[in-house]
């Protein structure tokens, strides 16, 4: 796999990541809500492999590297 997240991209990603993993812990479990910090595993994940699949359908790519 090309990587095809750039630097800015991969630091915005970790962080949407790292703070929407955070609401897991934060938001109480009686609400329902703490479940939607789960989708910052995506994110988190995406910018710390340097690689998102959608970006490769698209065809977009911010990684300055070929």
């Amino acid at each position: 796999m090309k990587p095809n997240v750039g630097g800015i991209d991969k630091i915005l990603r970790i962080v949407a990541g790292v703070v929407l993993l955070s609401l897991v812990f934060v938001l109480k479990t009686e609400d329902g809500l703490w479940w939607w910090g789960l989708i910052g595993i995506a994110p988190l994940a995406t910018g710390l492999m340097g690689h998102c699949m959608l970006y490769t359908l698209l065809g977009i790519s911010t990684c300055p590297t070929k």
